[in-house]
């Protein structure tokens, strides 16, 4: 493999030679999937990241006041690193309900079911609020289908249904945010904190 310097990969992005990014997915896509998947996610996250890392790396390269002061590969590596951990966080706040197991072998108090049924009902409330695309889309998202195989089956192309998806969280995570529900819960565990705590 033809190797390149941080300074010519910079040059060959900033002009948008076509080669550079396969380089740099041969050279640095493992090393984003291994982030990744050891963070819980699957390999068609890795791509996803990688390419939203690169994107955000060219408006960056773009700017007149660019300096990279680090190794190109550490910061790609940071890029990405802090995109799928935002991802993360939300994925954790728009499928909490989801992660909420009663543990059958200990002793539960009343809070936690009554807290994963107000979820899952404000959940199912919220969601029905959404436009049906996000509807479709977000399903398939949550039985873990791939950006591309949704795009697939719903007939849009791959860049649409990535921005739509996004689009739909963000607007699903403000929903819930501000419903009732939400609020009570919130009251909920502050008062059960206070309790326990006294």
């Amino acid at each position: 493999m033809i190797e390149f310097s941080d300074k010519e990969i910079i040059e060959c992005l900033r002009s948008r030679q076509s080669y550079v990014v396969r380089y740099l997915s041969d050279r640095y896509l493992p090393m984003i999937r291994l982030m990744v998947t050891q963070m819980g996610g699957t390999s068609e996250d890795a791509k996803d990241i990688f390419q939203d890392g690169l994107i955000i790396m060219l408006e960056k390269i773009d700017s007149n006041q660019f300096k990279l002061s680090c190794k190109f590969k550490t910061f790609l590596y940071s890029v990405c690193e802090n995109l799928w951990k935002s991802i993360l966080e939300k994925r954790k706040a728009a499928n909490n309900y989801f992660n909420r197991r009663l543990d059958q072998s200990s002793e539960n108090d009343f809070s936690e079911e009554y807290d994963n049924q107000l979820y899952e009902s404000m959940l199912n409330e919220v969601f029905e609020t959404l436009d049906p695309t996000c509807k479709e889309i977000l399903k398939l998202y949550w039985q873990e289908y791939s950006p591309m195989e949704i795009a697939e089956k719903l007939g849009y192309t791959y860049g649409y249904v990535r921005k739509k998806k996004c689009e739909c969280q963000a607007e699903l995570l403000k929903r819930i945010s501000n419903h009732p529900s939400f609020k009570q819960i919130k009251r909920t565990e502050k008062a059960i904190m206070q309790i326990v705590c006294e």
